[in-house]
């Protein structure tokens, strides 16, 4: 089972990578950097939470798991 630091990690980790696409996206289509790094640092915050409750919820779900023998 992952711990909590691990889980916040992961969450940390794939939002750098999300956010970095979402800047770059939103450069393309406004054309404005100040624009893409509020919009970037908005949903970091924002998909770091949701992803961190979603991983735990799913840490509290057997299906797809293993029974160890």
């Amino acid at each position: 089972m992952d711990t909590h630091s691990r889980s916040f990690a992961k969450a940390l980790s794939w939002r750098v990578t999300g956010t970095i696409d979402t800047m770059i996206i939103s450069l393309i289509i406004t054309g404005s950097i100040k624009l893409a790094a509020t919009i970037g640092l908005t949903e970091v915050v924002t998909k770091s939470l949701l992803y961190y409750f979603h991983e735990r919820a799913w840490l509290k779900i057997p299906y797809g798991r293993k029974t160890a023998a």
